[in-house]
């Protein structure tokens, strides 16, 4: 039976069902949203919000650094008996061989501001994205089924997808009526567009990049493939078995509807991953004509589907609008890195307006990448810190950063593809700029995009940053974001960790200086630095001069080094500059703050062993140059101004590299005993 043929209540009851389960769809969205508010509001008061969404140029104004030595009198290195010391010995004087650190008792270091006064700690506000009752759970969820779906990614697909059969089949034959499910095929077309945007509504609600939803813009993209080829097909063998399959495609609507078909199986076939990975452009141009000439057939096919077009319409304009609000135009410098194999690009006109670990696209405006290269369009992690948080400039040129200031931007693209390919051709071709091999282009940016989301990482007790090759440009950004915001007294942590895994050691050099930078300014909460090559080299540089940097053969020790952060998470944390005693509230010690006596009294050794539990790892194991453990846990002056006894926050994880990487991330993760998570305010995980 054509459409025509249907009675109007029928094609009324239709098209009002399905429209109540859209709401019911938008219902489960809001209360989502109203579940991820705490994390947005707490973001809000971090000022956290006033970064991340539009690209800018602020005056560079480098000022004295957010700290300052305080030399005190070195009168006597004897261990006091008591806390309550005689006048003059600092109650935490000790001898170097029981500190173990580098002239602890000759300095320590407070923060201060661009005047010269103290810094208030101002500690950010956490809100966990999980709430502890539930917390069970995330490990399973967390699983991967497949390489790119977890456990919780299945459950969220399959539930949406009973939702659609629902609304298909809830008093329907599929087998006799055909209007049902076109009005499901239909009515999906917004939400297809809104999951797909890249200035995501729902994405900014829930807190989570575009990139982040994409996988369920992919699903209801096939469901809407399925729905609408069911309702055609339908018809069409319904006319073939009455012989009039000729004369009903001849009529405008069904022809209009025919069309909408065909561009639509054509979106699809052109959106599969072979193709996708293989010729991007082509994917890209029949994403976007295809997508008018559906509108367009849709439209004409079926007045009374015009209010759907509208609002998807209205979401991709919004989107598109938004987009060219979030585009520059500017010059920048490319610079070729052999050591790491990739191009290094600088826009120093481009110095603020993103969060650490948000990514921007990026199309090159030159002859250079060939006749069609300028029509591409790549996205790249950010691996600089915005000026508007960052008061120093930048550090080294031939480094991997740049810490916002006189560089500006500044991304790192891999070699991996054509395009890339002809990026770093390109770059070697050209001259020297400031004493290095580079080369002056135009740039089309884009962003930025992604990022943390509702998640602050300076809200945590500790952060782990794993990177696997050019990862690393996510685990710079985040590093340095969160060293500053130390200096300036705006985090919570305790311990920060950076995991780099690469094939080659000499891929280490180019970013040596700046990794050695960023452990000399950790010096209030401790930097530690972990570097994994897995290729045989038969020359090993040698770092054991660095302290609190590991460089070894082999894959870590993943498991192992979540544990320890959770260690360091429930330690005391105390800060030796100050000479009163603190004493350590109930709160705190039912946390599982460890190692503290309440007056204060004992060896800084003997804290240093119960607070961070690394006695292990004190002698080396011989495979590569390691500075381990306990021995070094303040060393370059990894002290604390005052004693910290906020509560525990949890630990959070950051993970950019291989997709398999991420895997081993998360069972990492799983593999901590649940009580100890628990204990340390949970482990959550952002996958960039």
């Amino acid at each position: 039976m054509a459409l025509d043929e249907v009675p109007y209540a029928q094609l009324k009851a239709a098209e009002t069902f399905v429209f109540r389960v859209d709401l019911c769809i938008l219902a489960i969205i809001a209360v989502v949203a109203l579940y991820r508010l705490p994390g947005g509001i707490a973001l809000l008061g971090s000022q956290e919000w006033l970064n991340g969404h539009i690209l800018r140029h602020v005056p560079y104004r480098p000022v004295r650094s957010p700290s300052k030595r305080v030399v005190q009198a070195s009168r006597s290195l004897r261990r006091p008996t008591s806390p309550t010391s005689p006048k003059g010995h600092h109650h935490h004087d000790v001898t170097s061989d029981e500190s173990h650190t580098l002239a602890y008792h000759q300095q320590n270091f407070q923060r201060v501001d661009s005047k010269g006064n103290a810094v208030a700690m101002e500690y950010p506000t956490h809100i966990a994205s999980c709430p502890s009752f539930l917390r069970w759970t995330l490990s399973t969820l967390r699983t991967r089924i497949t390489a790119t779906h977890s456990v919780g990614q299945i459950i969220l697909l399959m539930s949406y997808f009973w939702i659609l059969v629902f609304a298909t089949v809830f008093r329907s034959n599929l087998f006799v009526s055909y209007a049902r499910v076109g009005w499901v095929a239909t009515a999906q077309l917004p939400f297809v567009v809104a999951y797909a945007a890249k200035n995501n509504i729902l994405g900014s609600l829930w807190g989570y990049g575009y990139e982040k939803l994409n996988f369920i813009h992919r699903f209801v993209g096939r469901a809407i493939v399925v729905a609408a080829n069911l309702h055609s097909f339908g018809h069409i063998y319904e006319w073939s078995l009455s012989g009039t399959f000729v004369t009903r495609i001849r009529e405008p609507d069904n022809a209009w509807g025919l069309f909408a078909l065909i561009c639509l199986n054509v979106l699809w076939l052109f959106s599969l991953q072979f193709v996708r990975q293989r010729i991007h452009n082509v994917f890209i141009i029949t994403h976007i004509l295809c997508f008018a000439f559906i509108m367009l057939g849709v439209a004409l096919h079926r007045p009374d589907l015009v209010l759907y077009i509208v609002a998807t319409l209205a979401i991709f304009g919004l989107d598109f609008i938004l987009r060219l609000v979030k585009t520059r135009i500017t010059s920048a410098t490319i610079r070729p890195l052999p050591e790491l194999d990739l191009t290094r690009i600088e826009i120093p006109n481009i110095n603020a307006g993103w969060r650490a670990g948000q990514h921007v696209r990026i199309r090159i405006l030159s002859s250079g990448m060939g006749w069609f290269g300028w029509a591409e369009m790549h996205p790249f992690t950010i691996a600089s810190v915005g000026a508007s948080r960052s008061s120093q400039g930048g550090t080294s040129r031939r480094g991997g950063g740049g810490g916002g200031g006189e560089e500006g931007m500044v991304l790192m693209c891999k070699k991996t593809g054509k395009w890339t390919t002809r990026l770093f051709e390109m770059a070697k071709l050209g001259g020297y700029i400031d004493g290095f091999s580079g080369r002056q282009i135009k740039v089309w940016v884009e962003g930025p995009y992604g990022g943390p989301g509702h998640k602050n990482f300076a809200s945590y007790s500790a952060a782990v940053i794993v990177a696997g090759g050019s990862g690393i440009t996510f685990g710079l950004s985040v590093i340095k974001d969160l060293v500053e915001k130390d200096l300036k007294g705006k985090t919570r942590l305790k311990s920060i960790e950076l995991v780099w895994m690469i094939q080659d050691p000499g891929a280490l050099v180019p970013l040596l200086p700046t990794l050695t930078s960023l452990i000399q300014q950790s010096i209030f909460t401790p930097l530690r630095i972990s570097v994994h090559y897995t290729r045989a080299t038969t020359t090993v540089p040698s770092f054991s001069h660095i302290p609190r940097f590991t460089f070894s053969p082999g894959r870590p020790r993943l498991p192992r080094i979540v544990d320890h952060a959770v260690q360091r998470a429930l330690s005391v944390g105390v800060q030796y500059d100050n000479p009163q005693v603190h004493k350590s509230n109930s709160k705190s010690e039912k946390a599982g703050h460890v190692g503290r006596s309440k007056s204060g009294s004992g060896s800084r050794r003997e804290r240093d062993i119960a607070t961070y539990g690394m006695t292990e790892g004190k002698k080396g194991t011989g495979a590569g140059n390691r500075v381990h453990g306990g021995d070094d846990v303040e060393m370059g002056g990894g002290s604390r101004e005052k004693e910290d006894i906020q509560d525990i926050t949890g630990v959070i994880v950051g993970v950019c590299g291989p997709v398999e990487l991420g895997k081993d991330v998360m069972s990492a993760v799983a593999s901590i005993d649940k009580e100890r998570r628990n204990r340390v305010g949970g482990i959550e995980v952002h996958e960039e």
